[in-house]
């Protein structure tokens, strides 16, 4: 289950892109993962209720095929591509990234957050800001927390293959 904080004040300074968790190989990006489509069937889902030919019910909100966030990511040393230096425990980096969150939440900008807590590269210099993105193209941890929240919204602390991230919903 995703907790949601509440909603983040944006500062200045988060216009360039890079990405750490995408799955999108290159520079500092992690091995491409393939996500097969879910079946297609025509049969209702587990748990559905049956159509009763009653009143029409409501549609569901759509959820956007992309989106658009700004994260930062605290490594450790058995994160996929951890950048040299980062000698931290899992333990220790759980510790730093909550308190990277708290801050957050206690409404310091998630930029100055970014150049601080952030072992990315290339972080700092955008904010912590990711191009807009669809689920599939990030890690399923990060794209389950991401999704999950609302424009303006932050995240509690996600771990991924790549460290524990704070999220911010963009839009």
């Amino acid at each position: 289950m995703i907790a949601r904080a509440r909603s983040v004040t944006l500062a200045a300074g988060l216009a360039s892109f890079g990405c750490v968790v995408t799955t999108f190989e290159g520079p500092a990006e992690p091995p491409r993962v393939l996500v097969p489509p879910p079946p297609v069937s025509d049969a209702p889902a587990l748990g559905a209720a049956a159509p009763t030919g009653d009143a029409p019910s409501a549609p569901a909100a759509a959820e956007p095929a992309t989106i658009l966030v700004a994260h930062l990511v605290v490594m450790h040393v058995d994160a996929r591509r951890v950048p040299p230096g980062v000698t931290r425990s899992r333990e220790d980096a759980r510790a730093r990234a909550a308190e990277a969150h708290d801050r957050a939440v206690a409404g310091e900008p998630f930029p100055a957050l970014v150049e601080e807590y952030s072992d990315e590269p290339g972080a700092a210099a955008r904010g912590g800001r990711l191009p807009r993105f669809r689920a599939e193209d990030m890690v399923p941890e990060f794209s389950r927390a991401a999704f999950a929240l609302s424009p303006g919204e932050l995240s509690e602390v996600v771990e991924t293959p790549f460290g524990y991230h704070v999220i911010l919903r963009l839009e």
